[in-house]
């Protein structure tokens, strides 16, 4: 019972470690409340299965309340997806994910990173800004909406080198 109310009202900043298949179903939660269309548990354990992905996960004691993920190709990444528990934004914890997560592809020897982001997902938009992200393309259309138009996806690129 204390160990439960201990967690129950548990302060301090999650904790952020790499991340591997068995944080499938936990990523997979939080993705599915975080975006429109949520990856499967079974999607997110191939992926993490893969020895070319890059995973950190943020957590206070067993719950997961962010996590990043990439695809390392040659010196070249690209940011498959980000998420952060709906208490935790506009706290850091997306800008303290990112960061680390940079320094551990461009150690894996990524001299550049690709991301996509809605045009329209302002906070995600000035985080990637403030990380050096710069805007290399765009396409039209690329995520469906419940709008009248679908959105435009930005291609936003960093380098590391």
């Amino acid at each position: 019972m204390i160990a439960m109310l201990a967690r129950l009202f548990a302060r301090g900043e999650p904790r952020l470690s790499e991340a591997g298949p068995r944080d499938a179903a936990t990523f997979a939660t939080l993705h599915a409340a975080s975006f429109r269309r949520g990856w499967s548990d079974g999607e997110f354990e191939q992926m993490l299965a893969e020895r070319n992905i890059v995973a950190h996960r943020a957590m206070l004691g067993r719950a997961l309340h962010g996590f990043i993920l990439s695809r390392l190709a040659g010196h070249e990444a690209e940011i498959l997806s980000v998420a952060v528990a709906a208490a935790r934004r506009g706290r850091g914890l997306g800008r303290a994910l990112l960061h680390l997560h940079l320094r551990r592809l461009a150690g894996l020897g990524a001299g550049s990173v690709f991301l996509e982001v809605d045009e329209d997902n302002t906070p995600a938009r000035r985080l990637y800004q403030r990380a050096g992200f710069r805007e290399v393309g765009r396409r039209p259309g690329y995520y469906s909406q419940d709008r009248d138009r679908p959105a435009t996806a930005l291609v936003l690129r960093r380098d590391l080198v």
